[in-house]
């Protein structure tokens, strides 16, 4: 029996959400494709539905609303270094945009892509065949973690790259689904757990990425891989302090969802480490060992406060 496939593609935002309600059970949304095509070719996407809404032009807007700099979620990577109020309030997400893939990948990619890109696992992200051969996962309709023999959890790794930057700058989100438009905290999206890693409705599109104004942000950007370019994050750590001293750190690559850890320049720094440490919840599912990815995060983190720690301000 032949599956029927389509391909469609909204003009409009309304058009783009009574297509998704239209074909709820087996659709995908399509925007920069660079994570969806590469699942598809594992096999690991299979949606017959594509819906393309990169037609949708209020998707690519930068724009201030209120207190909050929006970002459409159709805006691509590479577009980031040409706004001039993300390059003046949020340079690090210039740099952590900078990181993702190779050149060309950012001139398709988008930021609301990025945030939302599938969770991934040495075990699952490779060809069919040889997800055959090793055994399937809980990711792929297998019934144990392949990383760690648990039969109930599934550990694959969050791994977006802007994603840790943005919350560490206290990013909102303004996400359309059944019930109307609604903010949401960027963290909020993420569930921790690898077989589903977001809470949003199915048919829920994210409009845009909101960035607090005029908090005077500073901010350090890391990301640990194999190789510069192409390679996806094996540990991504960003973290913020704004104008009234409230620090504020996001992991990737170590837990199926961000770890975030807040407190203030009068915090105890090995504390926040620690609390960081804690949270991570890496198992050996990526090219680098777990060990030395938790031995990273304290090394990225102390560095990250050595850039911030004010001039003169006194040790830990």
């Amino acid at each position: 029996m032949t599956t029927e496939h389509f391909y469609l593609q909204p003009a409009t935002l309304d058009e783009a959400m009574e297509m998704a309600q239209a074909n709820e059970h087996d659709f995908r949304f399509l925007a920069g494709g660079t994570d969806v095509w590469a699942n598809r070719f594992q096999g690991n996407e299979t949606a017959s539905c594509l819906i393309d809404i990169t037609g949708v032009g209020a998707l690519k807007d930068v724009k201030r609303i209120g207190n909050y700099l929006s970002i459409g979620s159709l805006v691509r990577l590479h577009e980031m270094n040409t706004h001039e109020a993300v390059r003046a309030e949020f340079p690090a997400l210039i740099t952590a945009a900078n990181s993702v893939g190779s050149p060309l990948i950012r001139r398709t990619a988008t930021l609301g892509g990025n945030i939302l890109c599938e969770n991934r696992c040495i075990f699952y992200n490779q060809s069919a065949w040889w997800r055959d051969a090793v055994g399937l996962c809980l990711k792929c309709e297998g019934n144990i973690c392949i990383a760690t023999g648990s039969k109930k959890y599934c550990f694959s790794e969050f791994v977006s790259d802007t994603a840790p930057a943005l919350i560490s700058m206290d990013a909102m989100v303004e996400v359309v689904d059944r019930a109307g438009v609604r903010r949401i905290k960027l963290e909020d999206i993420y569930t921790g757990d690898g077989l589903r890693p977001r809470n949003l409705d199915k048919t829920a599109l994210v409009l845009a990425i909101l960035l607090p104004l005029e908090q005077q942000f500073r901010s350090v950007f890391k990301k640990l891989r194999q190789r510069e370019s192409l390679e996806f994050s094996s540990l991504t750590t960003a973290v913020s302090v704004n104008r009234y001293g409230k620090v504020k750190m996001a992991l990737g690559g170590v837990d199926p969802k961000p770890v975030v850890v807040e407190g203030t320049l009068e915090s105890d720094r090995a504390e926040l480490i620690k609390q960081a440490l804690k949270k991570a919840r890496a198992v050996d599912n990526d090219m680098y060992t777990r060990n030395y990815r938790r031995e990273m995060i304290a090394v990225f983190l102390n560095r990250s406060f050595d850039a911030l720690l004010p001039a003169g301000a006194p040790p830990d």
